[in-house]
């Protein structure tokens, strides 16, 4: 079996074996096997379930029965689940000694992408552990985006803005893995830095910002910080020494003279005192 295919056309092939009735291996064959002696997969990326879905889960199964087997492949001590981790967690809440399973003959070393890309194929992943998904099957399988595309079904674009997310610090990741704020709003908050990402997500959830809104209270503050790095690159401290004897003569003749960071300022209230700056000048020239 060629390293990288998807799940559906690894359970379409069980099916097929399955169907074989001639077959005499236990591959790709549906059997019941002990809950107990199923380990969950420990390269497993999802870590957090939804314990209410969980539970009807739990319930449907307890109804209608298990409509899809789990796959496994087997381990001298029982088996190492490859897909359908929610239907085994289920089966426990059911508290059921048996499932429904199809044990495949795979290499070890491809369980953790099976099992990346059943939960990106199957299961409602928050935003970032998918991200997280994708960047693990691209970084272990050195694969590229467009391969990755094809492999789980996904347009190359949606997977890169996806992976784009990793780079968001870990106070907005844990926003956008709790659904306090969603993806779109993520993207805009891109190349910030940390201390204005915390404003902006915080700013976000206590106003309940639309992604509209977002895109015009980062614009406000990136025109903001643009004025106040141009303020701050005009204004430069100067050395004044050379004009001491200048300043020294124009306060001696009862001028207001400050002369200070960029500027030299002459206070003038009368047109005498024009007159004084002008003799001034027209006798030192």
């Amino acid at each position: 079996m060629a390293l990288g295919r998807g799940l559906g056309e690894l359970l379409g092939e069980v099916e097929t074996a399955y169907e074989n009735s001639n077959s005499k291996s236990q591959y790709g064959k549906i059997i019941e096997i002990d809950v107990e002696k199923v380990k969950p997969n420990p390269n497993q990326p999802r870590k957090i379930f939804d314990q209410d879905k969980l539970k009807e889960l739990a319930d449907s199964i307890v109804e209608h029965g298990l409509l899809q087997p789990v796959t496994v492949i087997e381990d001298e001590n029982g088996y190492i689940l490859v897909a359908g981790e929610r239907r085994l967690r289920a089966h426990k809440l059911a508290k059921l000694e048996t499932i429904k399973a199809t044990i495949v003959n795979i290499e070890d070393f491809k369980l953790r992408e099976l099992a990346l890309i059943e939960n990106i194929q199957r299961d409602d992943l928050n935003i970032i552990e998918l991200a997280f998904s994708y960047a693990q099957l691209i970084n272990e399988h050195n694969i590229t985006h467009d391969e990755l595309s094809k492999k789980v079904f996904k347009s190359r674009t949606l997977i890169t803005n996806t992976l784009r997310l990793l780079q968001l610090c870990s106070y907005v990741q844990q926003l956008l893995a709790n659904d306090k704020i969603s993806a779109g709003h993520g993207k805009i908050m891109l190349g910030l830095d940390e201390d204005t990402q915390k404003k902006v997500a915080d700013s976000i959830i206590g106003q309940k910002l639309s992604v509209r809104e977002t895109e015009d209270l980062v614009r406000q503050l990136k025109a903001d910080d643009n004025k106040a790095l141009k303020k701050k690159k005009t204004i430069k401290n100067y050395d004044f020494k050379p004009l001491d004897n200048v300043i020294e003569h124009l306060k001696k003749s009862d001028l207001k003279v400050k002369a200070e960071k960029n500027y030299f300022k002459i206070e003038i209230k009368s047109q005498e005192d024009i007159e004084k700056i002008s003799n001034y000048f027209r006798n030192t020239l």
